[in-house]
């Protein structure tokens, strides 16, 4: 009975720790969370974190493409300790009309060198942006891992929707179409808060013109009865 727990308890064990190694290995990928994020949305955060899957090799250089076909704008590189950012730009081939003017010019390529991720472990990279594009489904972030020994990884492939994700997938973020449904809800709203205060408006006005009649229908009665009692 012992001998057969132990056994039991070791093919547990290691069936364990495969399901861990195997979890190990499908995570240790250049991501970018969060994974998806409303068309058009304004002033948020990309974090793309980046593990070292190697065992005697830590990672010296990051880079990340940003897509220039449908571009981020407003973007800006969050300090990060031990490692500098180098932010390249690009001139666009259609330049974007805004609020604020024509953009003519967009961040193409971000590079974080200085700094070492040791194995096992992993470093998450913020950028900032003031703007996504609303005239996509996705965006794909290409990105290179560099290592100390000099290998580098392309986290380049495209993942094909039905097929097994590739060896080195690309990060994509999933544009939604929330913000436009968030923004038809709060204009809902606000016609139905309107329609509601104007309805309030007219009964409160409705009520003082009918208090009105009524105070007049009484003064009026109260003066025949007067008028009636003198007669007598």
């Amino acid at each position: 009975m012992s001998s057969t727990l132990r056994r039991t308890g070791v093919v547990t064990a290691l069936a364990a720790a495969g399901v861990l190694t195997a979890a190990g290995v499908a995570s240790a990928h250049v991501t970018v969370h969060p994974e998806s994020y409303p068309k058009g949305a304004t002033d948020g955060v990309l974090t793309f974190r980046v593990p070292d899957e190697e065992a005697t090799a830590a990672t010296t250089k990051v880079q990340v493409f940003l897509p220039t076909d449908h571009p981020l704008l407003g973007v800006l590189v969050s300090p990060h300790d031990g490692w500098t950012a180098k932010v390249t730009d690009t001139k666009l081939t259609t330049p974007i009309k805004t609020d604020d003017g024509t953009v003519t010019d967009a961040v193409s390529e971000i590079t974080w060198t200085g700094g070492k991720i040791a194995a096992g472990q992993y470093e998450d990279f913020d950028v900032a942006f003031g703007q996504l594009p609303d005239d996509t489904d996705q965006l794909t972030f290409k990105a290179l891992q560099t290592y100390s020994d000099g290998r580098t990884v392309r986290w380049i492939e495209a993942a094909t929707q039905g097929d097994e994700e590739p060896e080195n997938p690309a990060p994509v973020v999933e544009l939604t179409a929330e913000a436009a449904k968030q923004g038809a809800t709060k204009t809902t709203v606000r016609q139905t808060a309107s329609a509601a205060d104007s309805t309030a408006r007219w009964l409160g006005t409705a009520g003082l013109v009918v208090g009105a009649l009524g105070l007049a229908a009484a003064a009026f009665a109260v003066a025949r009865t007067r008028s009636a009692g003198r007669r007598e």
